[in-house]
């Protein structure tokens, strides 16, 4: 079986790797290789006075990208990356790439964002790019094992509804057989349904979808959300939770990502505890006195307004007590100022990450506000039943994936955090 490039070292004396062509030097009267897999890169180094003429055939038809297989001699050596190098005794063109690439893997000449996604397959071979992806396997996992941890039921919602989450049409609509239906902005209705079925806690990593015609770095119409519902707590209850879950993902990675964060050349500083909390109306203040285009009480934040907050913060953050008017009709207003609601955003400098609050869980109050959002509580009627047999007290929040990721990397596009993105102009591949 060949070796991973990462396990070969000078002691191996003698080893076997296949991987990709990255690149091909030739020097006259030697020539050079670097293989690259998942693991890292190898230096192959062919004398052309030493080999036999069979590795000299297969050496002039290989080109970069393609899949060889080597088997060779190691050899340690100061200037050869990982400061090792195989001298080949077999070398096997697997698979030949076409010249030209559609892009340079090596990054030697930089590629633009639509034709990196034009040929993902070939860009994603990138280490840079294979490191971004490699830490949010991990941000998913130790997020996921941390709610398990915290007695969280991981559910399953439909993606294929009959009614919008919060209204409004921000909704793709698909065709459905007879029925009318459309892509699920989001699994409120159902977790919170979960709820009233008595699991207590529960959570959900899946996608979501918004007809939102954005076309900005940091909007896709298809994201990753992970999602949290828990049972007799308040909105406080799940910001400390939420709080607590980014701090445990920060330090899984910086703990276990060493090699992917050096790759992309980043320094994780662990977020500290606790996160300000800044209400709402203070927000504004702190945003109107830098932003050119002052807002009004009752506007939501815009992207100056948030860059303007992060830049006097500094940190995560949340912004709470949210008017009850601009958010979605599940958000429960304070009793004794129903104009404001027990509502927050999760706040990196850079941008809103997460939304949530303490929902309301009694029927009447759900259906009055429903009406006050101009829809029609007949249209919720399977959400609204569950309200009518005993539904507890309970609190949540959404948190977008490619947004921790893209933040937590410093990356400039959010297409970077996610394999095949979906935005307003993009469908393929």
């Amino acid at each position: 079986m060949h070796l991973p490039i990462r396990a070969v070292t000078p002691e191996t004396e003698s080893a076997e790797i296949i991987g990709w062509v990255h690149e091909v030097r030739d020097l006259g009267g030697l020539a050079f290789f670097l293989i690259r897999d998942r693991t890292g890169i190898i230096q192959v180094t062919i004398p052309k006075k030493k080999v036999p003429a069979e590795i000299l055939d297969v050496a002039r038809n290989v080109s970069r990208e393609s899949v060889v297989r080597v088997q060779g001699t190691v050899k340690a050596i100061e200037k050869a990356p990982g400061g090792r190098e195989i001298v080949p005794e077999e070398l096997e063109l697997i698979s030949t790439a076409e010249s030209p690439l559609p892009l340079d893997v090596a990054e030697k000449v930089p590629a633009e964002m639509d034709t990196r996604l034009d040929s993902r397959f070939l860009d994603a071979r990138k280490p840079r790019v294979r490191a971004i992806f490699c830490i949010r396997s991990a941000v998913t996992c130790a997020a996921t094992a941390f709610l398990a941890s915290r007695g969280c039921i991981n559910i399953a919602t439909p993606k294929i509804v009959a009614a919008a989450t919060e209204g409004g049409t921000e909704l793709f609509p698909i065709a459905y057989f007879e029925k009318e239906a459309f892509m699920n902005q989001s699994p409120q209705l159902y977790k919170q349904m979960m709820m009233a079925a008595g699991f207590e806690a529960v959570f959900e990593l899946g996608p979501i979808f918004r007809a939102e015609e954005h076309n900005t770095v940091r909007h896709l119409n298809e994201a990753t959300s992970l999602d949290v519902e828990v049972s007799f707590a308040d909105h406080n209850d799940v910001m400390e939770l939420l709080e607590d879950l980014i701090v445990h993902v920060y330090d899984y990675v910086a703990k276990n990502c060493a090699d992917a964060l050096e790759e992309l050349g980043v320094e994780l500083a662990v977020p500290a505890k606790p996160f300000p909390r800044i209400p709402y109306a203070e927000a504004i203040e702190i945003a109107n006195r830098t932003v050119e285009e002052r807002l009004a009480f009752g506007d939501d934040l815009s992207p100056a307004a948030e860059r303007a907050l992060g830049d006097t913060v500094g940190q995560h953050y949340f912004v709470v007590d949210w008017p009850t008017d601009i958010r979605p009709y599940y958000a429960m207003p304070y009793p004794d100022r129903p104009e404001f609601c027990k509502a927050f955003d999760l706040m990196h400098p850079r941008m809103e990450l997460s939304s949530g609050a303490q929902r309301i869980h009694d029927h009447d109050l759900l259906v009055e506000r429903i009406g006050a959002k101009g829809l029609s509580p007949e249209s919720f009627e399977f959400y609204l039943k569950p309200f009518r047999y005993g539904m507890p007290p309970h609190s949540g929040w959404g948190l977008g994936i490619e947004r921790l990721v893209m933040t937590m990397l410093d990356l400039p596009n959010i297409r970077e955090a996610v394999l095949f993105p979906r935005d307003r102009h993009r469908l393929t591949p």
